[in-house]
């Protein structure tokens, strides 16, 4: 008999399907409407207008949860990070289960359970919606961590950040989940926040900022307000890691605005007068890990392994410069040891530079792992030869050349937001790939309804030769059209760093994740990146039957393929 539990979970969603032609345009519309939305009806604004408080409150607020976490045997305070989750269950759920562990042993290190867990952005993937919220995030939470208390609101707090695809819906169900009066139960984990955006004082010295640049990578004047205000009364030379939904520094080539909230809540910081200072940098988005580190130390750490799909780390540059509110700040890209080759310390990025470039040949695949992406391509295949044929002059080549040159161009130009020459070439080139294909498939099959079915004008016969020309273009699409599509991808994201985020999601993978776990004491900060190379699959979870007996250190499921969760690297700020 099929136990109603675990064929309920086999139910949930998978990794998404991003090149679906549904769910393009799903988010296209998604995009649009959020994007007018944001523009003129900022709801931060609307939550900031509603939640008028004194300064001392939202002080009060910031520093009520400082007394109440346990200090450690050597007086040090845990912290959990984890971002770009509520994709595929599988992986999400993986990475929840060990962040649910009261200790992980990983190595000679044993590392407690974080007192806070701060989600980092991008808490559902493809979009906002009641269903994703409810199965792809909050339901795998809570089996990992199964709730003490269901009527109680004491458990381990819980903040979040909202990324991109949280602001789809315009934050309606952000805010709902993450920022009420009452707690949102998680599990164990309970929610805090009444803003999309927090202070947090973690030590006495120690304090956690997380900012809410929407979508448009802006800061509203009302969350301006707040961190001034806030570190107008924060102890003298308090240290502050500063989180956002965007790692600025890894985006100054395409995406300048995106530092430049950094920036300023950077400057707010420092113009407060008080000897604040920014010793790490944190973010998601990016969905690998990846480190940087200036002269002065700051850290640069971007963390996006929550269980989203893997992005690539070859293309990453090695050195940036920024603008720290007055000043250039030149960082690099840091190193870990090499035990293969002690002399040589490789990038500190994960998967590694060489994983990344191997993994990136899946998308020879794209037809196949994109089926339904590539049947829009035999149906545009189709049509195009239909016109072809219909009118075999070179003007009418010259309209399917334009046709696929503006929408290939137009779209990796708007997905790289930039113009280098080579995203124009690259575009162009593929313009004309696919235009000859579709030229030469058309001409073919026109000649072989001539000459091998000798087609005339009845009603019957103009049939045959669309049902012909379907399937024969139809072919031609599906496997060479489609085919350009993920060749196009590799070879520009493996030599031109182009198409990172399109070559990785074509083909969904779930593995590589990562999450990060902190040691605060007074003085020092030491950071535990975490990995897990692989993720069960589905039909490798089972009911874990210590979970029956209410304990909520045991979680709902447990995998038959034990995780191997292994350290990445630490390093003390």
């Amino acid at each position: 008999m099929t136990d109603p539990l675990l064929a309920n979970y086999k139910r949930y969603p998978r990794m998404a399907h991003w090149f679906g032609p549904f769910l393009l345009l799903k988010l296209l519309v998604n995009v649009i409407t959020s994007a007018m939305f944001g523009k003129y009806a900022d709801r931060r604004l609307i939550v900031a207008a509603l939640d008028k408080q004194t300064p001392e409150e939202h002080y009060r607020r910031a520093t009520c949860l400082k007394d109440t976490l346990k200090r450690d045997a050597e007086g040090a305070i845990w912290i959990d990070w984890v971002a770009d989750l509520g994709d595929g269950f599988d992986s999400t759920y993986a990475v929840a289960t060990l962040l649910a562990c009261r200790e992980l042993a990983i190595g000679n290190d044993r590392l407690q359970r974080g007192q806070v867990l701060i989600m980092g952005g991008d808490e559902v993937y493809p979009a906002a919606s009641k269903q994703a919220y409810a199965n792809q995030l909050r339901q795998p939470y809570a089996w990992a961590f199964p709730d003490h208390d269901k009527k109680s609101d004491a458990g381990v707090p819980l903040f979040a950040i909202p990324g991109n695809h949280d602001w789809y819906d315009g934050l309606v169900l952000f805010l709902a989940w993450f920022c009420r009066e009452k707690h949102a139960h998680f599990g164990s984990w309970r929610t805090q926040q009444r803003r999309s955006y927090f202070a947090v004082q973690l030590t006495d010295k120690w304090w956690l900022w997380a900012t809410d640049i929407q979508l448009a990578d802006d800061m509203d004047q009302p969350q301006a307000d707040y961190f001034k205000m806030i570190a107008e009364q924060m102890p003298e030379g308090s240290k502050i890691i500063l989180c956002s939904a965007e790692p600025g520094w890894l985006y100054t080539h395409t995406n300048s605005s995106s530092w430049g909230i950094m920036g300023y809540a950077i400057a707010i910081a420092e113009r407060a007068g008080r000897g604040l200072t920014i010793p790490m940098l944190l973010s998601g988005d990016t969905h690998h890990y990846s480190r940087y580190t200036a002269k002065d130390g700051t850290q640069f750490v971007t963390s996006g392994g929550g269980g989203a799909f893997r992005h690539p780390t070859h293309h990453i540059a090695k050195e940036a410069t920024l603008t720290w509110v007055d000043r250039k700040k030149d960082i690099s890209l840091a190193t870990v040891p090499n035990p293969a080759a002690p002399g040589s310390p490789s990038p500190s990025v994960y998967p590694s530079m060489k994983v990344s470039r191997t993994l990136l040949w899946r998308d020879l695949w794209f037809a196949f792992e994109n089926w339904d992406f590539s049947l829009l391509m035999g149906v545009i295949y189709w049509i195009m030869g239909i016109g072809l044929t219909l009118r075999d002059q070179w003007d009418a080549y010259i309209v399917v050349a334009a046709i696929f040159a503006a929408a290939l161009m137009g779209y990796t130009h708007k997905q790289e937001k930039s113009a280098r020459p080579v995203i124009l070439i690259s575009s162009a080139i593929h313009a004309a790939a696919q235009t000859l294909a579709v030229i030469l498939s058309a001409r073919f099959f026109m000649h072989s309804n001539e000459t091998y079915f000798a087609l005339s004008g009845e009603w019957y016969s103009v049939w045959t030769w669309l049902g012909i020309l379907l399937i024969g273009m139809g072919v031609v699409g599906f496997l060479i059209g489609s085919t350009l599509f993920g060749l196009n991808m590799l070879i520009t994201c493996m030599f031109f760093h182009m198409n990172y985020n399109d070559a990785f999601s074509a083909f969904r993978l779930n593995r590589y994740n990562n999450f990060l776990r902190l040691r605060i004491t007074d003085d020092t900060l030491e950071i535990y990146a975490i990995g897990l190379d692989e993720v069960p699959e589905r039909d490798q979870w089972i009911k874990n039957p210590k979970a029956a007996q209410g304990n909520p250190d045991e979680p709902v499921f447990i995998s038959k393929m034990a995780l191997e969760p292994h350290l990445i690297e630490k390093f003390t700020v």
